[in-house]
Order: C-alpha cells, then structure tokens, then sequence
C-alpha cells in the first residue's frame, strides 16, 4: 500500500453580500478493501450554522450545510490521509465469457440485485443506439470480459482527446461522441453508457489521482482535479474499476470517494445561495502526494 495527503479545495467569490448559502458535498473518501481512511476532515469558512452527515442509497457519505453569516467568499477545504492498494480481482472471473457476467443472468450471485441498478439509463446518462454501435466492436462473442472491457478503455482513450474547454458538467453523452473531446467525467460517462448499452452494470466512480505517479508511470491526465473513472459489475468478484483518462486500470494512485450511476449523484460540491447580485467565480485545486507517514491523530 502508498499512503497520501489529499487536499481539495473549493474557493468561491461573489459579487455582492451573500446572506445564505446551502450545499451539498462528497469529499469523504470511501472506506474499502484497497484503501483505508487513516485521517480525514472538511473545513468550510465561515462556519456553518447546520452541518449533517448521511450515507446514501450507494453507501456514499453526504453532508448538507448551511451558512447563515453574510459573506463574499466561501471556502470548502477537504484534507484526508489515506492507504491505498492495486485492485484485487480473481483472473479467472475476469475471464468469463462477458455476455455471462449481465446482471439479470446471473441471480445466482448475492448482490446481483444491487448491479441491476447500474444497467439502466440515469440522469446524465443515455443509452442510445450510436452508444451501442460504438461500443459493439469491443464485445464480440463469448470474449472474456476483462479484455473486452480493457479494450474499450483504450479505445476511448484513443478516440477522444483530453480538451477542458471541450464540455461543461452538463454535456450528455452523445455530444461527446460528436465532437470527439472532453474530460474524465465525459469519457468515464461515455464508458458506462458503452457497458449499459450491451447489458453490463456500468457505474460512475469520482476520487482522486496522485498528482506524483508511482515510479515507471507515465505522467497522470487530469491529476490537478478531482478525477473519475468507469467500473463494470463481476459477478462474484465485485466491481472492475478501469481509467479511460490514462488507459490503464485503476491501481494505487486512484483515491475512491464515491461512487453511482454518472456524475448527478457523486458531485463533489454543488448548493444554492441568496443573496446580492454581481456574479460569481470559483476555483478549485487538488493536490494527492504521497507522504511517509499520517499526521492525524491516532484514532
């Protein structure tokens, strides 16, 4: 396992006098076998009136806050010391033939029910014909699931150039496959959209990538952001994350904080405010570095 210091920040500025602001964020990393959460905690300034914490439908945690002091910057700072490890699948599952791992085939496996979710359409993500035929080429019959799977990963990073100014959070799918160009929250989506079109679970995973990759890595895409990534349902084995971003599976550099059908229920910070007009801006940084040893306190 590496361990790392994550530090998200999220700055805005407005215009003029804001009198409340209420919002909603997911900056807790999730705890799970390849990674475990040695330290974390969220600073927003001012200081929320309300804060509360649930976990979701996915087992995701939330917090909703509520900021009541008139002010004309908000700042939401997420730190969190974390071990993460590879992924950990039975090779022998990742070899089943991928028309066998669709999750109403294969009630025989316990969480069956749970993946079913993720083979249909979601807010943000459109299963449409021309999803399907870009998708085709990659599952021919009876081929295993994890070459099928990896192949449309490196397919959508071949195809598609990394261009931030390309889309915005709301771009759907088919535009992507239009214009050729976008970011990891529109290849990760178009990826899902690729596995739902054949009848595979496909779910939307946001975290973080090491800004500093392992030794013999090549230098991470979008690693000063917070990253996504596309996982497809194994049965028996879980869940196979895989990076279209950077071509490769996800390994120790990927931090998972979330994850659900596409970016509309694992948004890292979004609200609403009242207040004054005159605009608004916002910056955000990641910084995900490695670090000897946490400086939390001991639980």
């Amino acid at each position: 396992m590496r361990t790392f210091r994550i530090r998200h920040e999220t700055a805005y500025h407005y215009g003029g006098p804001i009198t409340s602001s209420y919002g909603l964020y997911h900056l807790s990393p999730r705890e799970i076998e390849r990674q475990h959460v040695l330290g974390h905690r969220v600073d927003v300034t001012p200081v929320p009136a309300d804060r509360s914490s649930y976990v979701d439908v996915y087992g995701n945690l939330r917090t909703w806050y509520h900021v009541t002091e008139p002010h004309t910057d908000l700042v939401i700072v997420g730190t969190t010391d974390i071990d993460i490890g590879p992924q950990c699948l039975d090779a022998d599952l990742l070899a089943l033939p991928w028309e066998q791992c669709r999750p109403d085939l294969r009630r025989d496996v316990p969480d069956w029910w749970e993946a079913v979710d993720f083979t249909l359409p979601s807010p943000r993500v459109d299963v449409l014909p021309q999803v399907g035929e870009y998708a085709a080429p990659s599952f021919g019959r009876a081929r295993p699931l994890g070459e099928a799977v990896e192949e449309l990963n490196h397919r959508i990073h071949a195809d598609f150039a990394y261009d931030p100014r390309a889309t915005s959070v709301t771009t759907r799918v088919a535009d992507v496959l239009r214009i050729r160009a976008g970011v990891c929250q529109d290849f990760s989506q178009l990826m899902v959209a690729c596995l739902r079109s054949v009848g595979l679970a496909g779910r939307y995973v946001s975290g973080y990538l090491a800004t500093v990759p392992a030794p013999g890595r090549p230098r991470n895409i979008g690693a000063d952001a917070t990253h996504a990534w596309a996982g497809v349902w194994v049965p028996g084995a879980g869940w196979y994350d895989l990076d279209p971003t950077n071509d490769r599976p996800v390994d120790e550099s990927h931090a998972t904080v979330a994850w659900g059908r596409d970016y509309s229920d694992v948004a890292p910070v979004r609200g609403v405010i009242f207040g004054a007009g005159g605009g608004s801006s916002m910056k955000v940084s990641v910084d995900m570095a490695p670090i000897e040893q946490s400086t939390f306190p001991a639980p």
